[in-house]
């Protein structure tokens, strides 16, 4: 395929000039693609088709008609934020035209400016949209991890995501928010390092484009030859019990927690209650695997002991004191998932309450055949599908004169119900955050070589899958 049959994508960077290559590319276009900043401080020719990015549709309209003049029509230019490849106009240019078209020619993203002017590394950092896209997951990845980049939007910027981290007793302790303003205009940027709280109180107008939060303590870790979180926990997961601190041997045992861990499927991004957590096992092997969680137990001791639990293996993990179901209207956030290790009386109401606040899995684990009935009963009459298992296993444990017998652990019941599914539109992807005065800008039907609504949101934007709002 020729040069014209191509689009060139180049990233201007944060406030950078185009290089002599990109020069070059955009005084030989037939049509040139951008935001009002990009076009005016670019070498179009005369000649050239301008399109004014606001909405995306007409743009890749334009694009398409171009495309079908062939050879005649001379290249296809777009000019983008940053890295048009990262949260960028790249993956729906390849989606529509094919990756084999694209000639793209990355600038310097706006996350790697921030980390730039943090001074920090960040090949162990976890990178997270809120543009165009629901918050929770940003704070959730916050609440877990000590390292986070979190592409902010409008109503999910710095003082959404403060109040959020800050809500309560609900914020990991010691968590710092960089908030990195104007970053492509290098004479107007600015870094305010805050605590949540002080984000939550202040008024940010709209010129944020990254804010970074950060657990001080960990913001340096050791050097990595993998970038980006690992991929599962060092130490796989379901640890002995002998990994964590318990009293008389209180603890949800390795086998029924690993099937626990399955039908509670804890993910980067979700919210999970451990409800009686007791040493907090559960609690801590979510944590482990990426998700954010709330431990809550009635026993003071049992509060201590989760809390240096989730020290010991390096994790978050928020405690709440006080007895479910009655703490958990405190709880302002609606889990993914909730685990309940058992229950007295009152199973049914903590079962019923649970299932009305979880989105997606309530897990119940009960040592006594009585309370069965009653707790599935609790999750068949919320409407949710119900399953389970009585998990009966038997350890290799030493006799004298080196042999070996089978002990038999207590049977267990595990209840699992599903929240069954609701139709919902899918999340949308928006391109790299650029300057908002350049994003709300209205297109020029001048300059426009398509009609241009201008109700529609100003963003590119297209439907992506549930799980591309993170980007490790």
């Amino acid at each position: 395929m020729n040069g014209l049959g191509r689009i060139t994508v180049l990233g201007t960077g944060t406030g950078a000039p185009l290089d002599e290559g990109a020069r070059a590319a955009v005084a030989g276009a037939g049509l040139v693609v951008g935001g009002r900043r990009h076009l005016a401080a670019a070498p179009v020719p005369d000649s050239a088709g301008r399109v004014t990015l606001g909405p995306l549709a007409p743009a890749l309209e334009a694009i398409a008609r171009h495309l079908e003049k062939g050879a005649g029509g001379g290249r296809v230019v777009v000019l983008a934020s940053g890295d048009p490849g990262f949260f960028g106009i790249v993956r729906v240019l390849a989606e529509r035209f094919g990756g084999e078209r694209l000639d793209v020619r990355p600038g310097v993203s706006s996350v790697a400016a921030a980390w730039a002017r943090a001074g920090l590394p960040w090949d162990d950092a976890v990178v997270v949209s809120a543009h165009g896209r629901a918050l929770r997951t940003a704070v959730n990845v916050c609440r877990a991890h000590p390292k986070v980049a979190v592409l902010t939007g409008p109503g999910a910027g710095p003082a959404e995501l403060g109040a959020a981290l800050a809500e309560g007793s609900g914020g990991p302790g010691g968590r710092v928010l960089v908030v990195l303003r104007a970053l492509g205009d290098p004479g107007a940027a600015r870094v305010d390092r805050v605590s949540p709280a002080e984000a939550a109180a202040r008024d940010w107008g709209g010129s944020v484009n990254v804010v970074l939060c950060l657990d001080p303590a960990r913001a340096l870790g050791p050097a990595r030859t993998v970038a980006g979180p690992p991929a599962g926990p060092e130490g796989g997961w379901a640890l002995p019990e002998e990994a964590f601190a318990h009293r008389d041997s209180m603890i949800t045992k390795a086998e029924v927690r690993a099937l626990a861990l399955a039908r509670l499927g804890p993910r980067l991004g979700e919210l999970v209650w451990d409800v009686g957590a007791g040493s907090g096992s559960v609690a801590v092997e979510c944590a482990r695997l990426g998700a954010a969680v709330v431990a809550v137990e009635r026993a003071a001791d049992g509060v201590g002991r989760i809390r240096a639990n989730a020290a010991a293996h390096g994790v978050d993990v928020r405690v709440v004191h006080g007895e479910a179901p009655g703490v958990l209207a405190a709880l302002a956030d609606d889990p993914d998932a909730v685990f309940l290790g058992g229950g007295g009386a009152g199973l049914p109401d903590l079962v019923a309450a649970c299932a009305r606040r979880a989105r997606r899995t309530v897990v119940v684990a009960l040592a006594a055949l009585d309370r069965v009935p009653a707790a599935r009963a609790a999750l068949t009459a919320a409407g949710w599908e119900v399953d389970g298992v009585l998990l009966q296993s038997s350890r290799l444990a030493p006799l004298p004169g080196d042999v070996t017998r089978l002990a038999a652990a207590n049977p267990v019941f595990l209840l699992w119900g599903v929240r069954p599914p609701e139709p919902s539109a899918d999340p949308v992807e928006p391109a790299e955050p650029v300057d908002p005065a350049e994003s709300a800008a209205p297109v020029d039907p001048a300059e426009s070589a398509a009609p241009v609504d201008p109700a529609e949101p100003v963003s590119p934007v297209h439907p992506v899958g549930p799980v591309e709002g993170v980007a490790l």
